[in-house]
C-alpha cells in the first residue's frame, strides 16, 4: 500500500482557514494547535501555516493583556481578494497608459528619420567622420611621448621619486648607525648582514641630474636631437 501523501501549504493554509471560518471565533494558539490535526494539519506545523496567513491579511491577530488572538472571517478573505484586484487593475491601467506613451515617443522619434537617399548620404558621412576621428585620435597617440603636459607629469613624477629614494637612503644610514650604537659588538654581523642585502661602502644619497629637464624638453618641443 502506498503511503498516504502529506498535504501542501496551500491545502494546510486552506484547512486552517475553515477552522475560522466555520467557527467564526476568537482563537489562541494552542488551541488552533489542537484543532489543526482534526483538519489534517500536524499541531507542529500549525504555527508556521497561521503566520503565513497573518502575513497575507487572511489572518488577523491582536494581542489581549498577555495572551494573542486570532480570527478570521469570510469577509476577510473577500476583502483581501477585492484588494488584490483592485490593486492589480491599477497597475494594468498604469502599464496601459505607459505604453500608449512609449508608442507616441516612438512615434515622434521616427519622425525625420524616414528611409531616403538623404539620410543615407548623411549616415555614410557620418560613419566616414567618425573613422576619420579615430584614425587622428590613433596618431596623436603615438606622440603622447611628447605631450608638454606628459613630459611636465613625467619630470615631476621623476622629482618626488628622488626625493623618496633619499629620504630612505636617510633612513637607512640612520638605522645602521642606531645599531652601531646599541650593538657594538655585533658589527661584524652587522656589515655581513648590510651587504648581503645590497648595502655596500659605495652606498650613497642619489646625486642631482646633470642634465637639466627643462632643457631637454625644449629641445623636443623645438623639434632639435
Amino acid at each position: 500500500m502506498s503511503k498516504k501523501r502529506g498535504l501542501s501549504l496551500e491545502e494546510k493554509r486552506e484547512k486552517i482557514l475553515q477552522i475560522f471560518y466555520e467557527s467564526q471565533n476568537f482563537f489562541l494558539l494552542k488551541e488552533l494547535e489542537k484543532l489543526g490535526p482534526k483538519k489534517g494539519v500536524i499541531s507542529q506545523s500549525v504555527k508556521d501555516v497561521v503566520q503565513s496567513l497573518v502575513d497575507d491579511d487572511l489572518v488577523s491577530k491582536d494581542k489581549i493583556g498577555t495572551s494573542v488572538y486570532f480570527w478570521s472571517l469570510p469577509s476577510c478573505a473577500g476583502n483581501q481578494s477585492r484588494n488584490v484586484y483592485h490593486k492589480l487593475e491599477s497597475d494594468l491601467q498604469s502599464g496601459r497608459k505607459r505604453h500608449a506613451e512609449l508608442v507616441d515617443q516612438c512615434g515622434a522619434l521616427k519622425k525625420g528619420r524616414e528611409e531616403s537617399e538623404e539620410r543615407e548620404d548623411a549616415l555614410a558621412e557620418l560613419k566616414a567622420i567618425e573613422l576619420k576621428h579615430n584614425e587622428l585620435k590613433e596618431e596623436m597617440g603615438q606622440y603622447a611621448d611628447n605631450d608638454p603636459a606628459a613630459f611636465e607629469a613625467m619630470k615631476k613624477a621623476i622629482g618626488i621619486a628622488h626625493a623618496a629614494a633619499n629620504r630612505w637612503t636617510d633612513n637607512i644610514f640612520t638605522l645602521r648607525q642606531w645599531c652601531s650604537n646599541n650593538f657594538p659588538q655585533a658589527k661584524e654581523q652587522l656589515e655581513s648582514m648590510y651587504k648581503e642585502i645590497g648595502i655596500t661602502d659605495d652606498f650613497d644619497y642619489l646625486e642631482p641630474l646633470q642634465v637639466p629637464l627643462g632643457s631637454v624638453g625644449d629641445q623636443i618641443l623645438e623639434g632639435n636631437p
